[in-house]
């Protein structure tokens, strides 16, 4: 491994995390994730949260392999591997249980909860909510267009504008949202062809029904409880919809993160 003495860790396992991870996994850099017990990931097939929720305990994304462990105690060994652990933890792990050269808040919240300049000695968050050089050192944008991956070192990332990104010409109506508290079960699978009207599952007693005809790019896991509104689903009318590989927005956030990253180890390397 090539940078292995420089520790990524990642706050969130979603498909733009796994963006992130993989570009840095690809050009060398140990990689661990701490997640949510019950992640809300949406496009599981292409996440590293996953392995929290699967039967195994492991997946695998792109030629990735990432594994759930119990303690913070065997992120290093495991990521050292070159294996992606990850843990359940909604917080950061102290350093002197885990020493750590890179922080990146992947967990894309519109306002920053929690993370400090002091976690790490280079922190990243993605998207809006985040100040480089306030609450970390550097912003990539997430909004799809031209500044998309673009690494922010002074300022914030384009606002938050509530509307999802276009994909395949559609907008708003292809995010499926919880109608109803309760707890998502799915008649339907990601990959499925639906139609218009058709039944995907419940949440709670409430169902929900396709908006589109097109292919289920993502779902969130059976079990899942869910809050009213919550993003629980994305269909897509693209034609070869490939539910299985990472998106060219979260290559692009990936490759701004990795930038960020390999700008900092040159700058480091140039010191010694």
């Amino acid at each position: 491994m090539l940078f292995e003495k420089y520790l990524c860790l990642l706050r969130g396992g979603g498909d733009l995390a796994t963006g992130v991870a993989l570009r840095l996994h690809r050009a060398g850099f140990p990689v661990a994730v701490c997640e949510l017990e019950r992640p809300l990931t949406v496009r599981r097939t292409v996440a590293l949260s996953t392995a929290l929720t699967h039967p195994s305990g492991v997946v695998s994304v792109e030629g990735m392999t990432a594994r759930r462990v119990k303690s913070f105690l065997e992120l290093c060994d495991e990521a050292a591997t070159g294996v992606i652990p990850v843990v359940v933890s909604p917080d950061l792990p102290t350093t002197d249980l885990l020493p750590r050269s890179v922080v990146v808040d992947a967990r894309l919240l519109k306002r920053n909860p929690d993370t400090s300049l002091d976690d790490a000695p280079l922190v990243i968050a993605l998207g809006p909510g985040y100040t480089a050089g306030r609450d970390c050192h550097v912003v990539v944008e997430t909004l799809r267009g031209p500044d998309l991956g673009r690494v922010i070192v002074n300022g914030r990332a384009a606002t938050d504008t509530g509307t999802p990104g276009t994909v395949g010409g559609h907008s708003t109506k292809r995010v499926l949202r919880a109608p109803a508290d309760g707890e998502a079960q799915w008649v339907q699978k990601i990959g499925n062809r639906v139609s218009v009207g058709e039944l995907l599952g419940h949440v709670g007693d409430t169902p929900v029904v396709s908006t589109l005809d097109g292919v289920i790019r993502g779902l969130v896991a059976d079990g899942t409880p869910l809050e009213l509104g919550t993003k629980i689903g994305d269909v897509d009318t693209q034609v070869g919809v490939l539910v299985n590989q990472i998106s060219d927005k979260a290559l692009a956030v990936g490759g701004g993160a990795l930038e960020a990253v390999m700008t900092w180890v040159g700058r480091n390397a140039s010191r010694v």
